[in-house]
């Protein structure tokens, strides 16, 4: 089976989702958006218009069985072509981004792709098309306990043995994470509390600075994950979050985590997960941590469409159709 991924911008999890489709025997070749896209600056409509003609050239081929858009933005040109089936997954920041232009876009993919793919389900309750709930998976071998003295030598993190570090896992120039709410909360709460950050190092570090942590801290006005809360769980790492995308459905039943929109309740939830100090218990309680478990469900969610294809050049369209599309 090949499979045309077309992305924007890849990210860890979607690498991780390439990855368990070709350990399954799947070909993929991936196709991504020119321009660069860091902070809060985005691409602009000509790395779209660059974007066009490349991705029509590989839909040209014969070569692939199956379209598969990752990102709402993407949609339109998976889309472009009438022969194969297109599966799109949605990530978040496009069906419940704050500009309507992007969530039209993306509920206009979902009403027309053979197959809509969630990670979520806030995400699934705010889609009304037929979808599936197909949570990202972590890679537990990576995420994983780490002694804290092992992980901090690694990062190279020292500190006075009183105060306890609350990692804010981001750029903080992104207005989003909003990383000046973390410093107000680490000022009003009543405990010796040092914010670190990390952004712009390699993801397999990532669990380093996780386990030479005592907090995950996020602060985030709007999310559709976030994945790091996932992988901070999968290091057992206590996680103080507000209220936002898949957070109050992944942590709220953890034990040592705080979740709120109240800067009182989170301020006092940070306090009290440091003074307790003991692990959270995320490793053993989430679902969905899995990324055999994604690998398996997308590999029968594209034999699904194929061999519907197979048998009947037309099951696409109709599947549209019974969709309302």
């Amino acid at each position: 089976m090949k499979v045309l991924q077309v992305v924007t911008t890849p990210r860890p999890f979607f690498d991780q989702q390439v990855s368990v489709l070709e350990d399954r025997g799947v070909d993929c070749t991936v196709v991504g958006v020119p321009g660069e896209h860091h902070g809060d600056s985005g691409r602009t409509p000509l790395d779209y218009a660059r974007f066009y003609p490349r991705i029509l050239a590989e839909l040209r081929s014969d070569d692939y069985d199956l379209v598969h858009a990752n990102y709402g933005l993407v949609a339109p040109f998976a889309l472009a072509q009438p022969t194969r089936p297109v599966v799109l997954t949605l990530w978040g920041t496009d069906l419940m981004a704050d500009r309507e232009w992007l969530q039209s876009i993306s509920r206009f993919g979902a009403r027309h792709a053979s197959a809509t793919v969630v990670p979520s389900p806030v995400m699934a309750r705010e889609l009304e098309t037929d979808h599936e709930l197909i949570p990202f998976g972590v890679d537990t071998e990576l995420f994983r306990p780490i002694p804290r003295e092992r992980a901090r030598e690694r990062v190279g993190w020292q500190t006075d043995g009183e105060r306890k570090i609350a990692l804010f896992p981001y750029d903080q120039s992104r207005s989003v994470k909003d990383f000046s709410r973390a410093k107000r909360l680490v000022e009003r709460a009543d405990a010796e509390i040092e914010l670190r950050t990390v952004s712009g190092v390699n993801h397999t570090e990532i669990p380093y600075y996780m386990n030479a942590s005592d907090v995950l801290l996020v602060t985030s006005k709007r999310e559709s994950g976030p994945m790091v809360v996932k992988e901070a769980a999968a290091c057992n790492l206590p996680i103080v979050s507000t209220d936002v995308g898949f957070v109050g459905d992944t942590i709220e039943h953890l034990s040592n985590c705080v979740v709120s929109d109240d800067d009182e309740e989170l301020a006092a939830g940070l306090a009290a997960t440091l003074e307790d100090g003991s692990p959270s218990d995320g490793r053993e309680r989430i679902d969905g941590l899995s990324l055999d478990a994604m690998g398996d469900r997308l590999v029968s969610l594209y034999e699904g469409l194929l061999g519907t294809t197979e048998s009947n050049e037309t099951a696409v369209s109709q599947r549209g159709v019974s969709r309302g599309v």
